[in-house]
C-alpha cells in the first residue's frame, strides 16, 4: 500500500472514530450497581444520561438503600469520578496538607470515593442525601469535546440537574456542592435557572471569567496552563496515558485508548483560546453568568487570597449568605465546622428543615491577625461600618499616610523589572482592623508605551520582618495583591465604585514615553487584618511578578509551615506573549499635590 494511500485511511478512520466520540456512539464501560462497602449506600457507577446533542455523559450515584424520595446533591467537573484524590499524583500535596490538618478524616469516613473539590458521599449519605459526581463532557468516561466552562459544559450541566430532579428516589429537589472548578460552575449553570435546581453553595469559585480567571488587570495569566497540563488532559476521555485508576477495577478511568493527534482534536486548551481573545466581549461574555438570572438561594465561601465576592454581589438572590474565610485551597471545604454548615444550609431549602439557618446573619467574615483569627458577623458586604481611608504616598521618603494629602509634589523611579517601590506607614500607635476591598490610586509615567503593575500590600512587625499568612494556593501570601496593564486603564464608571474600579477590557491604548496618567489599580481580592501596635503596612510597586526576594524575612502562617516559595498565588505573568522590552522600561510613580497617589483601605472602627 503507498504512504499516500495508506494516510488516507488513516485520515478517514480518526474522522469516522472523532464523530462517533463526538455524538456519543463509541460506549464506555456500561453501568453497574457496585458494592459500595459502605451499610445502607447504594453505589451506581457509569450511568448514562443523555444531552440534549445525543451524547451520553456518565455519573457516579450514591444513594440510601433505604427507599424513599431524597433530595440530590451534584458536582461536574473534569478532574475524574473514579479516582480517589489521594491516587492522583497532581493532587498528592493537597491531600498531604488535608491529612496533616485533619489526621481523623478517614476515621469518619474510608475516603474511598472522596474526590477532588468535591462532597464525600460516605458524610451525605447517611444524612438522607442522593449524591451525584459527574464527569463532565471529554472528561473521565464521558465522551465529546473537553472544553471547560464553555456552554456547552453548562448546558449538560443544566440538563443533568433536570434528569436528576424527575428520578424516582428524588424529592424533586438538586443542591449543588463543591469548590473550586466545581463552585464557578455552579455560578453559570445557576443562571440557566434549570428545573429542580433549589439550592447552591459556591465555594471558592470565580465569576468573572475575564477578570477573575484569564486576565487579572487585563494581563493575561497563564498559570492556568500548568493546572491544564496536569489536572485535567490526564483525564480526557480516550488518554491512553492516564495514571488514573479506577477505584472499582483498577482499570484506567479515562475509557479507550485514541490516538494522540485526536486526543489535541477533541479539546480547547483554555490558555491558547485565551491569547486569541485578548478583550473582554462575546467569548467571555458566554462563559460570565448574567447576575440578575440567579435567584436560588445561595450560601457563597469566599477566600481572602482567592476567588472572591463578586458572585455574592452580582446574585439576584432574595436569600444568600457570604462566609470568607482564609486557609490553603481544600482544607477548609472539608473541616467538620464547614460539614455542619454545609448541612444546616442544605437541610433548610432542600429539607425544609426549621434549624434557623434562615436566622443566619448575611455576612461572616474570618479577620486575620498575626497570631491567628477570629469571626465576626455583620448585616452587609462590604462591612457597613467601613470607613474608606486614603493612606497618600510620598515619593520623597517612602512613607504612605492619611495625613500626607497636603505634601509637595514629587515623583521617583525604578527599572520596570527590578524590585520597584516600597511605601510603608509609620509603626502604629494603635490596633487597627481593615476588612473590605482595597484599591490603589497611581499618576504614573514609563519610558515605553505600556507598562504592568503589580502591586503587594504587606504587613511587617517590629522587628521588620514581613508577616504571611495562608493562601489559597500558596502557604505564604502577603496581605493583598493588585495588577493592572496600564494600557488597559479605562475605566467604565457606570460599573465602578470608589472602592472597585471596573476595567472595561475592550482595547488597548498605549502611553506616550514620559507622559503622566492617572490609574486605578484593582487588587484581586478583598482583604482582613489587624495591624497590632507597633506594626506597619506596606505597599511594594513593580513591573514584574511580585515575589518574596532569597533572603526574605518572613513569618510564616499560623496553620502549617511549609518552605517559602517565590511567586504567592494562582498568578504568574511570564509568557511569550508580554515583551520584555516594552514591559522593562523605566517607570515612574508621581506624588503630592496636583498629582496625588493613594492607597485607599477599608478602615474598620474600634468597638471599644
Amino acid at each position: 500500500m503507498s504512504h499516500r494511500k495508506s494516510f488516507f485511511i488513516h485520515r478517514i478512520l480518526l474522522s469516522i472514530l472523532s464523530l462517533s466520540f463526538i455524538f456519543g456512539a463509541v460506549e464506555p464501560t456500561l453501568a453497574e450497581r457496585v458494592d459500595s462497602g459502605v451499610p445502607g449506600m447504594i453505589f451506581e457507577q457509569n450511568v448514562p444520561i443523555t444531552m440534549t446533542d445525543g451524547v451520553r455523559l456518565r455519573v457516579n450515584i450514591y444513594r440510601p438503600e433505604k427507599a424513599g424520595h431524597y433530595p440530590v446533591l451534584m458536582s461536574m467537573g473534569p478532574y475524574g469520578k473514579d479516582s480517589r484524590m489521594d491516587s492522583v499524583p497532581a493532587y498528592s500535596a493537597s491531600w498531604a496538607r488535608l491529612i496533616a490538618k485533619y489526621p481523623d478524616l478517614c476515621k469518619k469516613s474510608s475516603c474511598r470515593y472522596l474526590r477532588f473539590e468535591e462532597a464525600d458521599p460516605e458524610r451525605w449519605v447517611p444524612q438522607g442525601y442522593v449524591v451525584i459526581d459527574a464527569d463532565s463532557r471529554g472528561a473521565g468516561s464521558s465522551p465529546g469535546m473537553l472544553d471547560p466552562f464553555s456552554p456547552r459544559e453548562i448546558d449538560d450541566y443544566a440538563t443533568l440537574i433536570t434528569w436528576a430532579a424527575h428520578q424516582t428516589w428524588s424529592s424533586g429537589k438538586v443542591g449543588l456542592i463543591g469548590t473550586s472548578y466545581q463552585a464557578i460552575n455552579q455560578w453559570m449553570v445557576a443562571a440557566r435557572q434549570p428545573e429542580g435546581l433549589a439550592a447552591i453553595l459556591p465555594w471558592d469559585g470565580a465569576f468573572d471569567y475575564y477578570r477573575e480567571i484569564a486576565f487579572y488587570g487585563g494581563i493575561l495569566n497563564p498559570a492556568w496552563k500548568f493546572w491544564w497540563d496536569h489536572q485535567v488532559v490526564p483525564d480526557q476521555n480516550g488518554n491512553g496515558e492516564s495514571p488514573l485508576k479506577n477505584i472499582v477495577n483498577g482499570q484506567r478511568t479515562t475509557g479507550e485508548a485514541l490516538p494522540a493527534e485526536l486526543l489535541k482534536q477533541n479539546r480547547v486548551d483554555p490558555v491558547e483560546s485565551w491569547v486569541s481573545h485578548p478583550y473582554d466581549g462575546a467569548f467571555y461574555h458566554e462563559r460570565t453568568p448574567d447576575g440578575s438570572r440567579i435567584t436560588v438561594p445561595l450560601l457563597c465561601v469566599a477566600n481572602w487570597e482567592d476567588w472572591s465576592t463578586v458572585g455574592y454581589t452580582a446574585a439576584a438572590s432574595k436569600s444568600k449568605w457570604l462566609r470568607i474565610e482564609t486557609g490553603d485551597h481544600l482544607t477548609p471545604f472539608y473541616s467538620e465546622e464547614s460539614f455542619e454548615l454545609q448541612q444546616r444550609f442544605f437541610d433548610h431549602f432542600l429539607k425544609g428543615a426549621k434549624n434557623g439557618w434562615d436566622k443566619e446573619p448575611p455576612a461572616s467574615v474570618q479577620v486575620r491577625q498575626p497570631d491567628g483569627t477570629f469571626w465576626k458577623a455583620d448585616t452587609a458586604w462590604p462591612l457597613p461600618e467601613t470607613r474608606w481611608t486614603r493612606y497618600y504616598l510620598d515619593a520623597g521618603d517612602g512613607e504612605m499616610s492619611p495625613d500626607k494629602v497636603d505634601q509637595l509634589a514629587t515623583e521617583k523611579s525604578y527599572p520596570a523589572m527590578g524590585n520597584g517601590l516600597t511605601f510603608k506607614t509609620k509603626p502604629l500607635t494603635e490596633d487597627m482592623e481593615f476588612t473590605g476591598p482595597v484599591a490603589l490610586k497611581l499618576r504614573v509615567r514609563s519610558s515605553t508605551s505600556d507598562m504592568d503593575i503589580f502591586a503587594a500590600l504587606h504587613l511587617i512587625d517590629p522587628e521588620g520582618r514581613e508577616i504571611t499568612f495562608t493562601g489559597n494556593t500558596d502557604p505564604h501570601v502577603p496581605v493583598d495583591q493588585g495588577f493592572l496593564r496600564v494600557s488597559r486603564r479605562a475605566v467604565d464608571p457606570a460599573k465602578s465604585t470608589s472602592y472597585d474600579s471596573y476595567h472595561a477590557q475592550i482595547k488597548t491604548e498605549p502611553m506616550t514615553p514620559g507622559q503622566l496618567y492617572e490609574v486605578d489599580v484593582n487588587f484581586a481580592w478583598p482583604t482582613s487584618v489587624v495591624v497590632p501596635k507597633g506594626y506597619q503596612l506596606a505597599i511594594s510597586i513593580q513591573g514584574k511578578d511580585w515575589q518574596y526576594p532569597p533572603n526574605a524575612k518572613v513569618v510564616p502562617g499560623k496553620d502549617y509551615e511549609l518552605p517559602l516559595s517565590t511567586n504567592p498565588g494562582l498568578f504568574f505573568a511570564a509568557h511569550p506573549n508580554r515583551d520584555s522590552a516594552l514591559y522593562g522600561g523605566t517607570n515612574t510613580v508621581a506624588t503630592g499635590v496636583g498629582q496625588a497617589s493613594y492607597l485607599l483601605l477599608p478602615l474598620i472602627p474600634s468597638r471599644h
